[in-house]
């Protein structure tokens, strides 16, 4: 295994990525039925940010500490803050772990929700079920998330979200990956919502995803939400990353316009920073 997490912990592609899944959830909490969360990558749980790893990038340096020096935040934003602070804050006050989206999933489950955690990796499946505490809400498997879709869905409940959020350590062909497996998750659970976090370096290698998309979701909405810190022209670095939401809750893009511009003011450099909040297909 190639990719870490811990190296990234908290950066700016969490933000983005952690502030949305909050959000999915909360919109899913609006009404009373039980919902079944299903994370695909779900890693370790918890991320120690005094580790070698961590230190080493200080990416949280630039990511989530930017938003906890921020005296006034949009509610979603603070939402997020106040959720990590819960996992993560030391006796001084300070940020030493943060919460991957397992943990951050768990503290907002009901008593009749459930989730499906996959995790491939066997220390960090093992890291997770310590992370966990033995939840009987939550299904820990240490298998191939793309295989799980397959194999693991629908669940009893009738409504959920999917979170796919590889490594991308396959680069450009991650995404056949993920075109293939949500081919099987949308026959067998078209009424989900599926959140597809992916990086981005040059845009038009995103084109063909995005092309897919509109040819395979169906009858679905398919939202694209994109934060960058530089343009998106160059091969040989992150520039920035974003998510496609395939059945997004109601009017959820108005819900993103009312934080995404202070997270690239946090976030992103003044003269290279940009967002993007764009329906690739609607019904």
């Amino acid at each position: 295994m190639n990719y870490r997490h811990a190296f990234h912990a908290g950066n700016f592609a969490d933000v983005l990525k952690h502030t949305i899944l909050l959000e999915l959830i909360d919109a899913l909490e609006a009404k009373p039925g039980a919902f079944c969360y299903v994370d695909t990558h779900a890693g370790r749980g918890r991320y120690d940010l005094r580790s070698e790893e961590a230190v080493k990038t200080g990416e949280a340096a630039d990511g989530v500490q930017r938003l906890l020096r921020a005296e006034v935040l949009p509610d979603a934003l603070q939402r997020y803050t106040h959720a990590v602070r819960a996992f993560g804050a030391g006796e001084g006050g300070e940020l030493v772990q943060y919460p991957g989206s397992p943990l951050l999933a768990q503290a907002r489950l009901r008593e009749h929700d459930r989730a499906i955690l996959c995790e491939l990796q066997p220390e960090e499946a093992a890291a997770l079920r310590a992370s966990l505490h033995g939840d009987a809400r939550l299904a820990i498997h240490q298998r191939d998330g793309y295989a799980a879709l397959k194999a693991l869905l629908p669940p009893p409940q009738k409504r959920g979200l999917v979170l796919i959020d590889p490594p991308f350590e396959a680069q450009a062909a991650e995404f056949d990956a993920i075109a293939a497996a949500l081919t099987d998750a949308f026959a067998r659970w078209p009424n989900a919502i599926y959140a597809v976090w992916y990086p981005i370096k040059l845009r038009e290698t995103l084109l063909p995803f995005y092309r897919w998309l509109h040819a395979h979701a169906g009858k679905a909405d398919v939202l694209a939400v994109e934060l960058m810190l530089q343009p998106p022209n160059s091969p040989l670095r992150l520039n920035g990353c974003g998510m496609v939401l395939v059945n997004p809750p109601w009017q959820f893009d108005r819900r993103l316009q009312t934080w995404m511009q202070t997270a690239q003011d946090l976030l992103a450099p003044a003269d290279q920073g940009s967002h993007r909040i764009e329906w690739l297909k609607t019904a």
